[in-house]
């Protein structure tokens, strides 16, 4: 899922000395792009060299991605085979601690990790205390719908989501705010990663509500629907936001 060419910057103002995709943008840009890269930062959004999206490293690499399914998985398969909901629990939390360990011993940021480590304690704590196997998947339904909150309230305000993570990577800072194209690619790009998010509320909230009968389908479909989807949908969604490349191949004509 990678691009066979990388995206051209978009504006005039950009293309006539601007700094080049995918290198850091230049020193004295504006506090608001500041703030947009500091957020692209954050929410872990990468480039590669040549200016693309690293889809892969920004859904955390491939240990990043165990950490976020390993303990679901583990959780499940101790379940299915025990049936002893507090043996499953300490299982999933093992798990996720022993990703904290391999961070430690690799001397790598251990946010990511003591985060799943986080997110799996609170999940085991909620499902110790109802009794209900099926509500160690209950937080990250509100996680979700947190995400999505945002988003469309960034889309409201005319700050859609994927234009502050994208026009980092790109190089735009928040000047794609002054081109209308620009604004509504953004717009679609993060309704885009909407999408990807509410489906899965609508997959899975169903079979949440069928409690154990509805587990292993849920744990199975949290599973596909997370980092797998999420990648897709990030990919879709720079995709559909490349700047147009019109204006390039007319000034290569001019100069020609």
């Amino acid at each position: 899922m990678t691009e066979h060419q990388p995206d051209q910057p978009s504006g005039t103002s950009r293309r006539a000395g601007g700094p080049e995709e995918g290198r850091p943008q230049a020193a004295g840009q504006s506090p608001v792009a500041g703030l947009a890269a500091e957020y692209a930062a954050k929410a872990g959004l990468h480039r590669t060299h040549d200016g693309r999206v690293d889809v892969l490293r920004s859904a955390g690499g491939v240990q990043g991605i165990a950490e976020s399914i390993v303990p679901g998985l583990v959780f499940l398969v101790a379940f299915t085979v025990t049936r002893e909901l507090p043996l499953s629990l300490v299982a999933a939390l093992a798990s996720a601690a022993v990703f904290t360990v391999v961070r430690l011993v690799q001397r790598r940021p251990l946010t990511q990790a003591l985060a799943g480590v986080a997110g799996v304690g609170i999940s085991a704590w909620l499902a110790n205390t109802t009794g209900k196997a099926e509500d160690f998947y209950l937080p990250g339904f509100f996680t979700n719908a947190a995400y999505i909150l945002a988003m469309v309230i960034s889309i409201a305000v005319k700050w859609p989501v994927a234009g502050l993570l994208f026009g980092f990577i790109r190089n735009e800072g928040v000047e794609w705010r002054k081109e209308p194209d620009r604004v509504k690619a953004y717009r679609l790009g993060t309704w885009i990663i909407v999408a990807v998010l509410a489906l899965r509320l609508i997959v899975q909230v169903p079979l949440y509500l069928m409690g154990t009968d509805g587990l292993a389908a849920l744990a199975t479909t949290r599973l596909i629907m997370g980092a797998p989807l999420y990648i897709l949908g990030i990919w879709v969604a720079w995709l559909v936001t490349r700047p147009a490349p019109a204006e390039t191949e007319t000034e290569a004509g001019q100069a020609a």
